[in-house]
């Protein structure tokens, strides 16, 4: 690779750990309001909620559409985020 390939290589790798630092920022906010809906949940049943995953689901294939992105990323990445957040509330029911 050409020194000035390596400069902007590096240029966009920066980029790409400042974008990395706001999503965990996203993420904590949306781990505290998982927190909230958690609280919220009587039985452990209830974590699972298939219509709402497959709505989600759809409106980011459709947002993904609209913004031009692959939508097989962003399907990916939320079914990930999603099922990495119901294992987080499956460790974390509390009986009541």
């Amino acid at each position: 690779m050409s020194p000035l390939k390596r400069k902007k290589l590096n240029k966009i790798r920066t980029e790409l750990d400042k974008l990395d630092n706001s999503l965990i920022k996203v993420i904590k906010k949306r781990t505290n309001l998982v927190k909230k809906v958690l609280e919220l949940k009587d039985k452990k049943n209830q974590i699972i909620d298939s219509k709402r995953i497959k709505l989600i689901l759809k409106n980011i294939r459709k947002k993904s559409i609209a913004n031009k992105i692959d939508p097989k990323i962003t399907n990916r990445i939320w079914k990930n985020m999603i099922w990495s957040y119901i294992d987080y509330e499956k460790r974390n029911f509390k009986k009541k």
